[in-house]
């Protein structure tokens, strides 16, 4: 007998666009730029001049193109 009143499983974090949150143009957060950081210095690049006054949107987005290029993250 199947329950029909369950919810359904997530089998992830819900992923919302960074160009949509309502936040995203706040200034990035210390662990954003701290991951950003390590990220890149990971991929062999040199990015502190390159944060400096980066979006939660635009963080986000670099975040998920250093994860790419070194492997890490999903």
């Amino acid at each position: 007998m199947t329950n029909q009143n369950s919810a359904p499983q997530q089998t992830g974090p819900a992923e919302k666009d960074p160009d949509d949150w309502t936040t995203g143009d706040e200034p990035m957060t210390g662990p954003q730029r701290s991951y950003l950081e390590t990220l890149a210095q990971q991929a062999g690049e040199d990015a502190a001049d390159d944060l400096d006054g980066l979006s939660k949107a635009d963080a986000s987005k670099r975040i998920d193109d250093l994860q790419a290029k070194t492997g890490r993250g999903n």
